[in-house]
């Protein structure tokens, strides 16, 4: 048997495109390298064969996971005490997926009045027109829920504290009314963070947690206010697999560059959780003393609804201070105008107008709840809604901006 004959010398392009170096190993950093990926190169034709995309023994497909973002599913799981964990392009992304994958046309879910809104939206639209039925309870009645799980519930969906209005719900009872049900519950977990609660560990003895997590990592875990992503997480490996196949067969996944931007930010996540915490809970006390405020709804309140919930939970009832996050929303009495609370939140220089949360920049917004509630709400004081999230500015700062805005919308506030 003869040697193969050489091969002949390569074209420059070509040269380039199959360059034989490869830098050496051992290369340690603080951040981890990123991976980009569609084609995966396999050595030979017996690893194509073998390898199995289910699992993380290996790398078949970039939309299958690269070495980028199954280090920040594991980084995920280590901060939210799941086991397995899907990425996914948004938050929305997250809830959509999870209903895609477990429902099916004659299904129920049970969703709480007080549920982020497009998540609603999707329910309405469609969940509906695949033959799934959708019910809105009441979030601060545990009975509520209890009565209305049928035969057909499939899957419950639980969100603490409530989009806006910040109702902080006993989740305890939430989460033991579905396991005792046998009904798959889903948390959106993005105001916890995993830092305000474990929610896989509700009571921290391993009894008692929810199912699913779903986490927009658009918000703390980003902390930049430049990310779109989500995440779905589980502890029990049949419910990931359902996840999961449902998860590539939609083929969802998300890029290299954004997963590096989070994989960044996480190390920071208690840092900034605690100072969004700290001065959002400052602003929440002074505005509930300013006479233009009605109502304040922020759950480490003890005027907020669901405020003993939120303290058993999220550990001020052990440490007297807990965990919160920098959102909290505020009802101007009615005898303002829908014009001088619009000219408040024009008024502002540091709260910039604009959706979502988590980031540096401190953001307003005013709500027209009445479009948003299908039930009565007896918690809240009439006047008009106004959601605040609180950025990394200083607590002078933005007090002196609320101040100013304020007087300037509604004069002394004295009436």
């Amino acid at each position: 048997m003869t040697d193969r004959a050489p091969a002949p010398p390569l074209a420059p392009a070509t040269a380039l495109i199959h360059h034989p170096y490869a830098p050496p190993e051992g290369f340690a950093a603080p951040q981890p390298p990123v991976h980009k990926a569609s084609t995966v190169i396999f050595p030979n034709v017996a690893a194509m064969r073998s390898r199995d995309w289910k699992d993380k023994s290996g790398y078949t497909y970039g939309l299958h996971g690269t070495p980028t973002t199954f280090t920040l599913e594991e980084r995920l799981c280590a901060l939210e005490g799941g086991l397995q964990c899907l990425l996914v392009p948004s938050g929305l992304a997250a809830i959509a997926s999870v209903s895609l994958a477990l429902v099916q046309p004659g299904d129920e879910v049970l969703i709480p009045d007080n549920a982020y809104g497009p998540g609603k939206d999707l329910a309405r639209g469609e969940l509906a027109r695949f033959g799934v039925r959708h019910v809105f309870y009441d979030p601060l009645d545990p009975q509520d829920l209890a009565a209305r799980i049928t035969p057909a519930t499939r899957l419950v969906w639980l969100e603490a504290p409530g989009s806006v209005t910040m109702e902080f719900p006993d989740l305890c009872a939430q989460a033991r009314i579905c396991r005792e049900q046998g009904v798959t519950s889903v948390l959106d977990n993005t105001w916890g963070a995993g830092l305000a609660f474990a929610p896989f560990d509700l009571l921290g003895d391993g009894s008692l947690g929810v199912d699913v997590s779903i986490h927009a990592l658009t918000k703390y875990p980003s902390g930049g206010g430049d990310v779109l992503m989500g995440s779905v997480m589980t502890r029990d490996a049949g419910l990931h697999m359902k996840l999961k196949l449902s998860h590539m067969r939609l083929g969802l996944g998300v890029g290299a560059n954004d997963a590096e931007t989070v994989l960044r930010s996480l190390p920071s996540i208690g840092l900034r959780y605690r100072a969004h915490d700290e001065v959002a809970r400052g602003l929440a006390r002074w505005l509930d003393d300013q006479p233009p405020i009605a109502q304040v709804l922020h759950p480490a309140l003890p005027s907020s609804p669901g405020h003993a919930h939120w303290k058993a939970l999220c550990g001020a009832d052990r440490d007297g201070v807990g965990a919160a996050a920098g959102l909290f929303s505020v009802i101007v009495d009615p005898r303002y105008t829908q014009r001088q609370v619009d000219a408040l939140c024009d008024g502002l220089r540091l709260f910039k107008l604009g959706y979502s949360w988590g980031g540096p920049i401190s953001l307003v917004v005013p709500y027209d709840l009445a479009s948003m509630r299908s039930r009565p709400q007896p918690h809240l004081r009439p006047g008009t809604l106004v959601r605040f999230s609180i950025g990394l500015e200083t607590f002078e700062d933005l007090q002196a901006d609320l101040a100013q805005a304020m007087l300037s919308a509604f004069g002394d506030g004295r009436g």
